[in-house]
């Protein structure tokens, strides 16, 4: 579990909460079924029209990155790279195919297939950028979905309001309704303007900062395995990796 994620939904969530029982209102108002399903369920058709059903059913994935998904450290990643450079000098490229199948990152595998394949440096490059640009896109339509969720949900929020006040208006003859009735209405905007702010754009914040984090990740071991089938020694391609790690990270060796 990511702490970030959780203790900063956890901290914006309770300041409103808080915030709303200090003011003396009741927790029960604020759970209002009618404005609840306009705002999630309209938001959530709004945005799945503009992009795919695959997209929809990929929210948990989403929100398992969000949630749970850890960085890799690179300066093991590294290390990592580093070792198999010194293995290729020792006993030559094809004996990195015995440390395949101990490499769980499938980036990671492919790229060092392909030295071990005996692939061409101009071509690794153009592969591992081609399946990168890949990665990059699949991780942007992600991204933008959360963000077109925080655009709309804003908006069914005042559909929602519209809508309550109209049914509120409409009992004009029973005067004693109409002012729970208007309380009700505002209780969409609410939904509305809190899912956009308290969830879907800061996930989708989140969703984009894990994605620079396998983005640096991804370039890492492109420029490792390049240097490696260039035949660069292992100490130029640590100080050239290190470069990717900002100073006080770095583990000179």
């Amino acid at each position: 579990m990511d702490i970030a994620t959780l203790g900063g939904l956890i901290v914006g969530v309770g300041a409103v909460i808080v915030a709303f029982v200090l003011e003396g209102g009741h927790l029960s108002a604020l759970f209002h079924g009618p404005a609840m399903i306009i705002v999630i369920f309209g938001t959530l058709g709004a945005a799945t029209v503009t992009t795919s059903y695959r997209i929809f059913g990929n929210i948990p994935k989403l929100l398992n990155i969000a949630f749970f998904s850890r960085a890799v450290d690179s300066i093991n990643l590294i290390d990592q790279i580093v070792r198999l450079a010194e293995k290729a000098r020792r006993e030559g490229i094809l004996g990195l195919e015995r440390d395949l199948e101990n490499l769980k990152n499938p980036f990671f595998h492919k790229a060092v297939q392909l030295v071990v394949d005996g692939t061409e440096v101009t071509m690794l490059r153009n592969i591992l950028e081609t399946e990168m640009a890949y990665i990059n896109q699949r991780h942007k339509t992600g991204i933008l979905f959360f963000q077109k969720l925080g655009g709309f949900s804003p908006t069914m929020g005042i559909i929602g309001t519209v809508l309550g006040l109209i049914h509120a208006l409409s009992q004009v003859d029973e005067a004693s309704k109409i002012a729970g009735a208007i309380a009700g209405a505002f209780i969409a905007t609410l939904w509305g303007i809190a899912m956009a702010n308290l969830c879907y754009l800061p996930i989708s914040d989140k969703l984009r900062f894990r994605h620079q984090q396998e983005t640096k990740t991804l370039e890492l071991v492109l420029e490792g395995m390049i240097s490696i089938q260039s035949g660069e020694n292992p100490r130029v391609i640590r100080n050239k990796l290190l470069s990717f790690v900002n100073p006080n990270q770095r583990n000179e060796k």
